[in-house]
């Protein structure tokens, strides 16, 4: 009797674990953005350094563009992807539910437990479907971090056609200073995040095969 209610259970099992963990779509926009943010902030080094606004430079080593002009023209281009790339991943998210299923709810109380465990190395990622409260919240600060790049990127580019953005965020030097900073805690959440998947090492695997590894 058991065997007879344990075969249907199994095999009502298999084709969720057969689903991908993450859709293929996702995976795609998500190497895109990394790939665009990389190239933004070593571009936006150079141009950092061209006209510093704080007592310290960024080495060269690690810039691109070789000179102003240079830096300009990769901070552009990846500008265009990371918008446009952008917009579809927001799309699609919304589209498939995705932003209610995986990031969705995100409470003080359970906020608090997962810092606490995080502190304490107990933080569990034993099953890669579901995201933390500690992840759910970096995640959702990274998207609305990197509308705040984009917009201070406008009043950069086009202050005199976007006045009201401009004034919003403090005149010109000021949207500078902010995009800067803005730059500085998505190097940081890329530090902790690269940090993360060194520990736990089959998070990378998934973003690629979209599967979690069998042991």
């Amino acid at each position: 009797m058991n065997h007879t209610v344990a075969a249907p259970v199994a095999a009502a099992a298999a084709p969720a674990d057969g689903r991908p963990i993450h859709p293929r779509w996702m995976r795609i926009t998500h190497w895109l953005n990394a790939l665009a943010v990389v190239i933004l902030v070593m571009s936006g080094w150079r141009i950092y350094d061209a006209s510093p606004f704080f007592p310290f430079s960024i080495p060269a080593v690690i810039t691109l563009g070789g000179w102003l002009g240079g830096a300009l023209l990769w901070h552009f281009a990846a500008m265009w992807l990371l918008v446009c790339n952008g917009l579809v991943y927001l799309a699609l998210n919304t589209v498939s539910g995705r932003w209610t299923r995986k990031f969705f709810p995100v409470t003080p109380r359970g906020l608090l437990h997962d810092v606490s465990a995080a502190l304490q190395g107990k933080l569990s990622h034993a099953d890669p479907r579901h995201y933390n409260n500690v992840q759910k919240l970096a995640y959702l600060f990274v998207v609305l971090d990197l509308i705040v790049i984009v917009l201070s990127g406008l009043v950069l580019w086009k202050s005199v056609q976007f006045p009201m953005l401009r004034d919003l965020l403090g005149g010109y030097e000021f949207a500078r200073r902010i995009h800067f900073c803005a730059m500085a805690a998505i190097v940081a959440f890329l530090v902790v995040h690269l940090v993360m998947v060194a520990l736990v090492p089959r998070t990378l695997l998934t973003m690629f095969g979209g599967r979690t590894p069998r042991a």
